[in-house]
């Protein structure tokens, strides 16, 4: 026997190989194979943390020693489903006009984050200020994933927070913020969405009916697309999937999007998300490796730039997305803006700042999403588990008037979004003209280009103004207590603004460790280690970002502290409550930093340490012992350069270790 964690043909991995060495098999002979046995020693087996109706265990024999290996006809397969709730979630419109109905959506997840049915509760409801129609108290009954509210609406405009309590009143989840607004013709509302992620045709979890269902009936998200690998998209799954999109968008509903990934590798481009308005359109693979009709394989297209062209050539209505996964998008190597409109700068396999720097360093014109990338069949709300995932999958929010395909369309070509790790924030930016620009939807460097006169601006517009300053307007309403804000002109950090001031710091102080070995798979960097006080003791300490459950932060001592912990372009960290804020000082010890630092000399601005690579470091700065600023308004003066595009967005960090980034406003001065 022999085992081989990578030893079959996508998307089988984990591998057991048997051989008989001596004699041979005959009819009726049998060969028990136990999983978990712990009789000799072994700690057991875990099996996959999210949830599966046939998880099968793939079995092929080689028969006649020829190396080709054959599934046995009836394959072995258990279910794994989900266990007690341990977190409750609750979701709504972070966006929304006066007097029209929405709704309210809530559910419990398990110890994995996967949703629960195992619940027989009744919750209590509170709105500040009141929310009309509320009510009081919501029941769960066994075999209920979740319970929503319709017919919701306020009749006042203002930020409406929710929360859900159990019976002793204590706090299980508090909603989204939810931001009421005057109804006006074309008012630019929120919808969100995950549209990345495959399933168990391909390389996911779950068939893809029921990846759909999960990110309109469990994830609560308003649009979804599918992005199959496209070297495994048969001809007939590929007419499958398109009759399942077309079966699930419902237009003011649930919006989702045809499409696949094109898959090619980094040095020919690296793997774009492809998106049609209409179903049933020409897929344009990279290759055939795992599709062995190859009658259309005339139309495959062999690098990146060669996809876009295709695209335009034979009027495909399409959108692209480049993103970062395995085969990571090289936006230097293949971009054409006619049709590639984002970067997606986060995911579950992590965050990565960089592809959008690369998109600016080109002088680019791209907007900002966020997306899961999922493979454990879970869009919307997709978690790491126990994987080398070091991350929670993204969201993307769409500034559009109305929930068709066509307005998503439309929002992702001109650029109108922002994106999330995972979180509901509600984020503006706006600049401000003191004189009148010339305001783009699309890129005027593309072609033709029809403008408008304007005196500011949305995230994603592009504006040609010769003169006159621009003062930038950042309005954010956290889901959770805002960190800080950071403002950026193109590579250029602007400002750093933070709820609080210097004098309301106390006694917390935070350490973060961040960034990437490469841009490539295996990218995660291991931060296990610890921390010791001396002269000090610690009072309490919580962890930021921990997603992988078998990663913990443990305090061993009145003075210590000790974690296992990942990232793959994220971050993570804790914090600790100390009990004087100002005696000792603190020693961390990782495999990459290791560093004194005075307690004292810990304040308002961070104390970095870098470690090389891509953007690992490791920072310490001081917080207030309680920070309840859950909103923040900005209103800065921004330099412009007169060389160049001026690429202005906002990247928001939540004290939970959420974060958002907005599309740039593109500025320029010349023609």
């Amino acid at each position: 026997m022999r085992y081989d964690p990578k030893g079959n043909v996508r998307p089988w991995d984990r591998t057991l190989y048997i051989k008989i060495v001596n004699g041979f098999m005959k009819e009726g002979d049998t060969i028990t194979i136990v999983f978990g046995d712990m009789s000799g020693g072994s700690p057991g087996m875990r099996l996959q943390t999210f949830c599966e109706d046939t998880f099968e265990f793939r079995v092929l024999v080689d028969a006649i020693a020829t190396y080709t290996y054959v599934p046995v006809p009836d394959q072995p397969v258990i279910s794994i489903v989900p266990g007690p709730p341990e977190t409750w979630r609750a979701v709504a419109p972070t966006m929304h006009p006066v007097g029209k109905p929405f709704r309210l959506s809530l559910k419990a997840e398990d110890k994995w984050d996967n949703p629960s049915n195992k619940i027989n509760a009744s919750v209590t409801l509170r709105s500040t200020p009141p929310l009309p129609g509320l009510p009081e108290s919501v029941s769960f009954q066994p075999g209920e994933f979740a319970q929503i509210i319709e017919g919701l609406s306020a009749d006042e405009p203002g930020i409406y927070n929710i929360e859900v309590l159990d019976g002793a009143g204590t706090v299980l989840a508090k909603c989204n913020p939810i931001r009421i607004v005057e109804h006006k013709p074309n008012q630019l509302l929120h919808f969100w969405g995950d549209v990345h992620g495959q399933s168990e045709e391909t390389i996911g979890t779950g068939s893809a009916r029921e990846y759909l269902e999960f990110a309109r009936d469990k994830a609560f998200v308003d649009v979804t697309g599918h992005q199959g690998n496209d070297f495994q998209i048969t001809k007939e799954f590929w007419a499958e999937l398109n009759g399942l999109i077309g079966e699930f968008n419902a237009p003011g509903r649930f919006v989702t999007l045809p499409g696949y990934e094109w898959s090619g590798n980094t040095f020919l481009g690296g793997d774009r998300n492809v998106f049609y308005m209409t179903e049933d359109r020409p897929i344009y693979r990279s290759s055939h490796a795992l599709i062995n009709d190859l009658s259309d394989a005339d139309t495959d297209c062999g690098t990146a730039a060669e996809l876009f062209e295709k695209l335009i050539e034979n009027g495909e209505n399409a959108v692209c997305l480049a993103h970062c996964g395995g085969r990571y998008a090289d936006v230097k190597v293949a971009h054409d803006g006619r049709v590639e409109t984002a970067v997606e700068v986060h995911s579950s396999w992590g965050t990565f700042e960089w592809i959008l720097h690369d998109a600016l360093e080109m002088g680019y014109r791209m907007g900002v999403v966020c997306n899961s990338d999922g493979h454990k069949g879970r869009p919307g709300a997709s978690y790491p588990g126990s994987a080398k995932f070091g991350a929670i999958g993204g969201l993307t929010c769409f500034l559009t008037s109305e929930l068709t395909r066509e307005a998503i369309f439309d929002c992702y070509r001109k650029r109108h979004h922002y994106g999330t790790t995972g979180n509901r924030m509600i984020l503006d930016v706006n600049a401000l003209f003191c004189e009148e620009g010339e305001l783009f939807h699309d890129d005027p460097a593309l072609g033709d280009a029809q403008g408008h006169a304007s005196r500011e601006a949305i995230m994603g517009d592009i504006v040609h103004l010769p003169t006159g300053g621009v003062s930038l307007r950042v309005h954010v309403s956290g889901s959770a207590p805002i960190e800080r804000v950071d403002i950026f002109n193109g590579l250029e950090h602007v400002s750093t603004h933070r709820p609080y001031t210097p004098d309301e710091l106390g006694k917390r102080i935070r350490v973060i460790w961040e960034g990437a070995e490469y841009r490539g798979r295996f990218r995660q960097v291991i931060w296990d280690g610890g921390a010791e006080f001396s002269g000090n003791r610690v009072i309490r300490a919580a962890g930021i970002n921990f997603f992988n459950k078998d990663k913990t932060l443990d305090l061993t001592g009145e003075n210590a502290l000790q974690w296992k912990a990942l990232t793959t372009g994220n971050y993570g960290g804790f914090d600790a409550w100390l009990e004087d804020g100002e005696a000792g000082a603190v020693k961390i010890n990782t495999p990459v930093v290791s560093e004194s630092i005075n307690i004292a000399d810990i304040g308002f601005e961070d104390i970095a340490f870098d470690a090389g690579k891509l953007g690992r470091k490791l920072r310490l700065f001081r917080l207030p012992d309680e920070n309840t600023h859950m909103e923040l308004t900005i209103e800065e003066q921004i330099p412009l350069r007169d060389e160049g595009d001026n690429a202005l967005y906002v990247r928001v960090t939540q004290e939970d270790g959420n974060q958002a980034w907005s599309s740039p406003i593109y500025i320029f001065r010349k023609s």
